[in-house]
């Protein structure tokens, strides 16, 4: 039976979305699809492109939070899925250069190869490359599949 799911996107929220969707485009090569702009030509909405996926991003004012009762948005994690980590890592080393730093490519035990780069909103940015469907669990932890198939680490 079909979901009827035809995707997912991110919906970020920044108080200067016009230099967000100047720093996402620059520092990651998103691509822009269309934007949105004010009478002052401010960016209030957008929609970029990586790949596949859509990422849409909103400039929010001070008033916005204090109508919901917080004090901001509160930073989100994105993985972008990525064929080799290391050329998107030193891509991305070149263009933002001394602007932040940035931990290079790490192996985790959950067969992934990634790193992390956070935006100029507060949300993260995980660039991933599978890289081994084995698993190394901490023992006693275990792996459970739909399906119900388990594996113990």
């Amino acid at each position: 039976m079909s979901s009827g799911y035809r995707g997912l996107a991110p919906y970020l929220y920044y108080s200067d979305a016009t230099a967000a969707l100047a720093w996402l485009t620059r520092a990651f090569g998103f691509t822009e699809e269309v934007r949105f702009c004010d009478a002052a030509g401010e960016v209030f909405q957008a929609t970029l492109r990586a790949g596949d996926a859509r990422i849409q991003i909103a400039g929010v004012g001070p008033d916005y939070w204090q109508a919901k009762g917080v004090d901001g948005p509160v930073g989100q994690l994105n993985i972008l899925y990525v064929d080799d980590v290391d050329d998107v890592y030193q891509r991305i080393e070149a263009v933002l250069g001394d602007e932040c730093e940035l931990e290079p490519p790490q192996d985790q035990p959950y067969g992934a190869r990634v790193f992390t780069v956070a935006d100029l909103g507060g949300n993260s940015w995980t660039f991933w490359q599978q890289t081994s469907e084995t698993v190394e669990l901490p023992p006693g932890w275990q792996e459970v599949r739909a399906g119900g198939e388990s594996s113990n680490g």
